[in-house]
């Protein structure tokens, strides 16, 4: 299974794009340990996992439609 992951701020000045495909990931975890492992500089960044357009705060699985994107912490006035 491959999953797409659409990818926003300095997340996007990391990877060298704004997405990315991984294969073999059933779930966030897995996802974040693949991203993690591809690019040891996201590890020490604080970033929102969205899954279907929803912010996700446990473990959730994914499959080749679901849509996911990471989010860098923002903050605003």
């Amino acid at each position: 299974m491959q999953v797409e992951i659409m990818l926003f701020g300095q997340l996007t000045d990391i990877a060298g794009n704004n997405k990315m495909l991984l294969h073999d990931v059933s779930d966030t975890d897995e996802l974040v340990q693949a991203v993690n492992t591809l690019y040891p500089a996201m590890a020490g960044i604080k970033y929102i996992i969205a899954v279907n357009k929803k912010t996700i705060h446990a473990n959730t699985i994914l499959n080749e439609t679901t849509s996911v994107a990471l989010l860098p912490a923002f903050s605003g006035g």
